[in-house]
């Protein structure tokens, strides 16, 4: 059974007996960042986090990872035993999923993870594109060598694994890649608006790039990001600008195409 509870300390009283774990491997999300990245250790997020806001933590990652699907209903009961928690901080990261946009509460029936419309999701492709286009025109001018070095080496995993049929490991590197890229930019307010779209958009985006790895898209997909990384590290802020812009609007064009063909 997978436990957030173990060396809580003060808070023992709200968590089930179990061994020390917080459940959150490298594709973990914590207070603040958005997304699967390094992770803290088990002892360092509970000393850090508030138990409700490790078990959202949690929550979020299984969302964002699809191992809770759109659509399905989080139930108190098997999820309080499957995170060695009360119902208590359970309800309250409940709540600030709902806040996130991630579940839905419905009346007399429960909470369900989200289904994003299409409407919505096309939306959120165009806000998206704006603001990537930004960043690029923006790290074409300021990107240290380090930074570059970082981007680089990410771009060299996401092409391993495309090689290696990996697409699990292809969407969460994705995601690092463009969270990565608009940290770097600095603009706080820009990064919190990005992480909060991304992570409502992640629940229309593991279907898209399923369809992405099944129509050979995949190496397209992965040169869009070397690309942007060779825009960036010779300094064209124009260039940078529309090859992050067109990279998402190829998603968008993508996505709309794979949902047509549901119908």
């Amino acid at each position: 059974m997978k436990t957030l509870s173990g060396a809580a300390g003060s808070r023992a009283a709200s968590v089930a007996p179990a061994p020390s774990s917080a459940g959150i491997g490298p594709v973990s999300t914590t207070a603040g960042q958005p997304f699967p990245g390094a992770g803290l250790p088990a002892i360092a997020l509970l000393q850090t986090s508030s138990l409700p806001t490790l078990v959202q933590a949690e929550l979020e990652r299984m969302i964002v990872t699809g191992e809770l699907q759109p659509g399905a209903k989080l139930t108190e009961m098997t999820l309080a035993a499957h995170l060695g928690v009360s119902r208590g901080p359970l309800r309250e990261a409940f709540r600030m999923l709902e806040e996130a946009g991630l579940v839905r509460t419905e009346k007399n029936r429960g909470v369900f993870v989200r289904d994003v419309p299409l409407d919505e999701a096309i939306e959120i492709f165009d806000l998206r594109a704006a603001m990537d286009e930004l960043v690029g025109r923006q790290l074409a001018q300021r990107i240290t060598p380090v930074q570059l070095k970082e981007v680089r080496a990410m771009v060299d995993a996401m092409e391993r694994a495309v090689k290696a049929s990996d697409l699990r490991g292809y969407h969460l590197l994705n995601l690092q890649f463009h969270d990565r890229l608009v940290e770097m930019s600095g603009n706080r307010k820009l990064t919190a608006l990005y992480r909060k779209l991304i992570k409502e958009l992640s629940l229309f985006r593991r279907v898209n790039l399923a369809h992405l790895a099944e129509g050979g898209q995949l190496p397209q997909s992965a040169g869009e990001h070397r690309a942007i990384v060779k825009a960036i590290a010779c300094g064209d802020g124009q260039a940078a600008g529309r090859a992050m812009f067109d990279h998402v609007m190829e998603s968008k064009a993508r996505m709309v195409s794979q949902q047509a063909g549901k119908h």
